[in-house]
C-alpha cells in the first residue's frame, strides 16, 4: 500500500509507515503544501496512494465517494499534538495489515476505527 502523509501530520508518519514496510511520502516533501484539496486529491489518484489526513473533509463521502480513490484515512483526534497523533497511527498500523485500506475511508478515533467501504450506499 502506498500513502501520502497530507501537511497536517507529524512527519514521522512517512517514517514509521515506511518502517512498517509500507511506501509512504509527505506532502511537504513533495512540494503540495498549500495546495488545495482538487490538486492534493488529484496527486493521489494520478500515484495511487491513500491520503492519511486530519482534514475532515475528505470524510465527506458526498464529495468523496471511497469507490473512487485509493483510500483515505482520516484522523479525529481529540488532541493534535504530535505525540499523540502519533500514538493513534501506531494504534492503527496492524489494523492496516487486516483491513483493506484501498477504496474505503477509514475514520480514526481514539477508541474506534470506523471503516467505510466501497460496496456500501446511503
Amino acid at each position: 500500500m502506498k500513502f501520502k502523509i497530507d501537511e497536517n501530520l507529524p512527519v514521522e508518519f512517512a517514517q514509521i509507515l515506511t518502517s512498517e514496510g509500507y511506501d509512504a511520502v509527505t506532502v511537504v516533501v513533495q512540494g503540495l503544501q498549500g495546495k488545495d484539496d482538487t490538486s492534493l486529491i488529484d496527486k493521489c489518484l494520478q500515484e495511487e496512494r491513500a491520503l492519511v489526513t486530519l482534514d475532515l473533509d475528505f470524510s465527506d463521502i458526498r464529495t468523496y465517494p471511497p469507490q473512487n480513490f485509493p483510500g483515505f484515512v482520516v484522523l479525529r483526534a481529540s488532541h493534535q499534538d504530535r505525540d499523540h497523533l502519533i500514538q493513534l497511527l501506531r494504534q492503527i498500523v496492524p489494523l492496516m495489515g487486516r483491513e483493506p485500506l484501498e477504496r474505503r475511508l477509514w475514520i480514526v478515533e481514539e477508541t474506534r476505527v470506523r471503516i467505510r467501504g466501497a460496496e456500501q450506499e446511503e
